[in-house]
């Protein structure tokens, strides 16, 4: 399991769960869930990292929504709580 097109989980409903700010970061929610066997899309995209600065852009994560309430769980429990997203 691993990073796919969006075209792979075309048959799911997606959830977003988690918005990486730094490369070091993305490639460690990356090997989080390719460890736990989790198929994933990542996309650019912006967000607001405080109110003090604009948009940034970061690495969105995308999963199954079947799976999304585990990979949160996972992301936690590694200490990934700062662009942890809820459903």
């Amino acid at each position: 399991m691993t990073h796919v097109d969006p075209e792979a989980l075309a048959h799911h409903e997606l959830e977003r769960v988690y918005i990486a700010g730094t490369l070091a970061e993305a490639k460690a929610v990356e090997e989080l869930l390719t460890g736990n066997g989790v198929d994933y899309v990542v996309q650019v995209e912006p967000y607001r990292a405080s109110i003090l600065f604009g948009p940034r852009n970061g690495a969105a994560f995308y999963v199954a929504d079947s799976q999304a309430e585990f990979c949160r769980e996972q992301l936690v429990a590694a200490g990934f709580h700062r662009g942890l997203l809820e459903e």
